[in-house]
């Protein structure tokens, strides 16, 4: 089985970072079990990394204002929403389904999505806040968990 661990996000903006440093902590952790990678693209650009696996974990930053900064939601493709894009620069996952059907591409079958609420994704040159550095510490067992359950 093929498993896909996607860290996104921008290390140079404060806590949106979170997703790119969850997958340089889960690259090691995982080597033997999963492919992870970290990335910045977005949109359709995505796509290409998603194809070939069976199943995919993202991890992204999110800023909903909705719950506090530090909380971790455990989502589905089906929780989301489909994204009323200006351009395909910001298509979101719902459409990169759509379109992998589409195109019949080997695309993911399950995929889970990690989203960490952030306090500051905007800041340049600020690491990570107290509050999400330590979500990520408990995100990293919560991904680890869920591949081990793939995998039985």
């Amino acid at each position: 089985m093929k498993i896909l661990i996607l860290g996104l996000g921008n290390e140079l903006l404060g806590d949106d970072a979170v997703g790119i440093l969850a997958a340089r902590v889960l690259k090691e952790r995982l080597k033997d079990k999963a492919d992870v990678v970290e990335s910045s693209l977005s949109g359709m650009a995505l796509l290409d990394l998603l194809v070939g696996y069976e199943r995919a974990i993202l991890i992204d930053a999110v800023k909903t204002g909705r719950t506090p900064p530090g909380t971790i939601a455990e989502l589905s493709p089906a929780d989301l929403g489909a994204v009323a894009a200006p351009s395909p620069h910001y298509a979101g996952l719902p459409e990169l389904i759509a379109t992998a059907q589409a195109l019949h591409l080997d695309f993911p079958k399950e995929i889970k999505i990690f989203a960490i609420e952030v306090e500051d994704p905007h800041t340049i040159g600020r690491g990570l806040s107290p509050t999400v550095a330590q979500a990520l510490g408990k995100l990293i067992p919560q991904v680890e968990r869920q591949v081990t359950q793939w995998l039985k």
